[in-house]
């Protein structure tokens, strides 16, 4: 396996996507029947409950949590109106016709590669026609005389009332029993509800359509400054008359037409919400995002990627004339497995699974990482092991550091995790030491499609970082709690058993009835009591004047055991 290729395994129930790079898995993603993805889809919900301490909303979406909308992610009635229809009376508006053949795109607004697509945050509109504000606009500051949330002595001017920290209440846009049009940024995680934002991104192959906000960008992936002066022309251009537009990664080099067909599908698309918006009752869905293999294909399917392989006949067949919507000219590098071997195991895929989940991780040197998942963090620690090093201690540790800084940008991304990341380097005594570590993460995680900030490395060589999450994390899709030690990843040992059962007995021995006390435990137990700690059984014996049996039940937990009397 080497170059750059996309791997996908259609099973029975399940599809799993591998993206190779380099002739590594740098990414992995699984979608089972059932248990389908719901970010990047559009859903009339009703907000079931509106909470003004925390300035947000629960909306129901018909799925099993409610979902969660913050004051910043919502749209007032007469703003959401306004970027449904093409004046407040009229129908959506209509564009011109497509150009060629048009794309099956949709909505997904956590797009690999392109970190500055996230629709940006208008501020509230002034009364009329006043356009939203540049999300970089600097926000002005209330004067003195002016007060909290609002105007002066109850005029504010016609602007809408805020709080401190420049938010408009919650109670001011959304109330309890209304419908409203939202779209799933960030999808359930462990416990909690889907993440919703009523400001909609619908991205195609090479621009992203934001219909409820006016601004117009290029992806900051395309380094070049020529190209992206010539590709924000012509998007300037092709603006439609409601929303903004951004330029995904994949436009670089693109021409006008082929840019003006996705722009004309998307603007249709979001007509096709709105008539369906219309004529529903929430919480319903109005747009369910691609599955997997198209979506992978869509936004990561470039000319930076050699080959996809595909193992199923009917999804390399859907697979194909997809891409021939796209890229006709790259259809034959979509190429139908045919071996024996399952497709996974032909490419050595399921051994990085396996790696990918272990806990311990090596280092080439003979150092290790240990990464562990908690609820609120993940803590990534990093030692030395059974590298030694050639000269001195600092050298050792400071080499080991540089490897791990590598493997963990890679296990990052190939584990999927997210959130507060807490990343232990061994100690470096010299600051330039300490430099040459903090500047090699930040260029590891430059090839990150997720965004990623980082603290600088402390003295005591720790790191916090965080990192965007919209799904979970490889580790919580492939394993669960486990039933036997119920998640905590440790048990009672088996003294510690034994000596429980002597204190239960003394707690019981009245209420037990008869001449012996029987006691049901695991055998590994049992055998403790017999063997390992005889003494202090028949010391029991002695002290209660009662005979204490003890039997082995297989069956039994190593902390479960049971008293009777007899």
């Amino acid at each position: 396996m080497a170059g750059n290729q996309i791997v996908i395994n259609v099973d029975i129930g399940e599809t799993r996507v591998a993206i190779i790079e380099n002739g590594i898995v740098a990414e992995l993603h699984i979608e089972r029947r059932g248990d389908r993805s719901v970010v990047g889809d559009v859903y009339l919900g009703k907000v079931t409950r509106v909470l003004p301490g925390m300035n947000a909303a629960f909306v129901d979406l018909g799925l099993d949590r409610a979902a969660f909308l913050h004051v910043d992610d919502a749209l007032p009635d007469e703003e959401f109106r306004a970027a449904m229809l093409g004046d407040d009376d009229e129908e959506p508006a209509e564009v011109a016709p497509v150009v060629d053949a048009e794309d099956n795109a949709s909505s997904e607004p956590e797009i690999p590669g392109d970190e500055d697509i996230i629709a940006p945050k208008p501020e509230a509109k002034a009364p009329a026609k006043t356009a939203h504000a540049h999300p970089h606009a600097h926000r002005p500051q209330a004067s003195k005389d002016r007060k909290p949330g609002g105007g002066s002595g109850g005029n504010n001017g016609g602007r809408p009332q805020r709080d401190a920290r420049g938010q408009k209440p919650i109670r001011d846009v959304l109330r309890e029993g209304q419908e409203i049009v939202v779209q799933v940024s960030k999808g359930p995680i462990s416990t909690k509800g889907a993440r919703v934002t009523s400001h909609v991104s619908l991205p195609g192959r090479y621009v992203v359509y934001m219909p409820t906000v006016d601004h117009m960008g290029v992806s900051k992936r395309i380094g070049n400054e020529k190209e992206r002066r010539r590709l924000r022309e012509v998007i300037d251009s092709l603006k439609p008359e409601k929303g903004g537009l951004i330029v995904r990664t994949l436009s670089e080099g693109l021409t006008k037409k082929q840019l003006k067909t996705d722009v004309a599908y998307l603007v249709h698309l979001w007509a096709d919400i709105c008539r369906k918006r219309e004529g529903a009752r929430a919480p319903a869905l109005l747009y369910s995002e691609l599955d997997v293999v198209l979506r992978t294909v869509r936004d990561i399917f470039g000319p930076e990627v050699d080959k996809i392989i595909i193992d199923d006949k009917d999804a390399h067949g859907r697979l194909v004339r997809f891409v021939e919507q796209f890229m006709p000219d790259r259809k034959d590098d979509v190429e139908l497995y045919t071996g024996h071997e399952p497709v996974f195991d032909a490419y050595g895929i399921e051994d990085e699974i396996g790696r990918a989940l272990s806990r311990k991780v090596p280092l080439k040197s003979g150092g290790y990482l240990i990464i562990d998942q908690a609820e609120a963090l993940t803590a990534i620690d990093v030692n030395t092991g059974r590298f030694v090093g050639k000269r001195d201690v600092e050298e050792t540790v400071t080499a080991t550091n540089m490897e791990a800084v590598a493997e963990i940008a890679y296990q990052l991304r190939l584990r999927n995790l997210g959130g507060l990341i807490v990343l232990d380097f061994i100690d470096m005594d010299r600051p330039q030491n300490r430099d040459r570590v903090d500047k090699a993460l930040a260029e590891a995680l430059k090839n990150d499609k997720a965004k990623t900030t980082t603290v600088r490395i402390s003295e005591l060589g720790l790191v916090e970082m965080t990192r965007k999450r919209t799904r979970e994390s490889l580790g919580r899709t492939l394993f669960e709690p486990c039933f036997y030690c119920d998640g905590t990843g440790q048990t009672s040992s088996r003294l510690t058993v034994a000596y429980e059962i002597l204190r239960q007995i003394r707690r019981e021995k009245d209420d037990l009835k008869g001449y012996f006390i029987v006691v049901n435990a695991h055998p590994a137990v049992v055998d403790t009591l017999k063997n390992e700690i005889r003494q202090d059984l028949d010391e029991a014996q002695r002290r209660y004047m009662r005979e204490i049996r003890v039997q082995s039940r297989p069956e039994y937990h190593i902390e479960q055991f049971d008293l009777a009397g007899s």
